[in-house]
């Protein structure tokens, strides 16, 4: 069983219906492996090659042990963002885990290059956003960027995200920390 977020955005005239399907365990394993016949297999929806590539390989490998720990953050970690309207698998997005004890949720989001510029991201954020509005538990939303990012920026700047601090991540390098209270929207 998987949970989704849900978003109609407009595109270029027309209303594009995306929702954000989570996966389970085992199709996390399969992605984080490399094995597009087992994470289709057991997959709410059809994946294409990019998703168990190298590029987000260690993504899948991070969220696999995650759900394994803890079998309910599979409802929050990252999921499929899924065009409903062209049924076709267009990126990642969700939540870095549940909210923690002060009611914080991160999100990330990545857009699959034959896809971007489509706003695919922002009917992601859009979506997570509202979510986050929704959950009663969550009172801050949290988004890392790298410095050089800037469309990342942008969009979540239109959000009404503002930089709190920054950090080191061991894969990102250096990201700038912004937030948003959850209500606000």
């Amino acid at each position: 069983m998987f949970s989704e977020e849900q978003i109609d955005m407009p595109e270029r005239g027309r209303t594009q219906h995306v929702r954000i399907a989570h996966l389970a365990a085992p199709v996390f394993r399969a992605l984080g492996n490399g094995d597009l016949a087992a994470a289709n297999a057991m997959s709410p929806v059809p994946l294409s090659a990019y998703f168990a590539g190298p590029e987000w390989r260690g993504v899948w490998q991070m969220r696999s042990k995650q759900v394994e720990q803890d079998p309910a953050s599979a409802a929050w970690v990252t999921g499929v963002i899924w065009d409903e309207r062209q049924q076709v698998a267009v990126g990642r997005a969700g939540y870095h885990g549940p909210p923690d004890s002060s009611g914080m949720v991160e999100i990330g989001y990545a857009v699959d290059p034959a896809y971007r510029r489509r706003g695919y991201a922002r009917a992601a954020l859009e979506a997570l956003l509202q979510r986050a509005a929704r959950e009663p538990q969550v009172r801050t939303v949290r988004v890392t960027i790298s410095p050089d990012n800037v469309a990342s920026y942008q969009l979540a700047s239109q959000y009404g995200f503002t930089e709190v601090g920054e950090q080191w991540d061991d894969e990102d390098g250096l990201e700038i920390i912004y937030e948003v209270d959850a209500q606000r929207r």
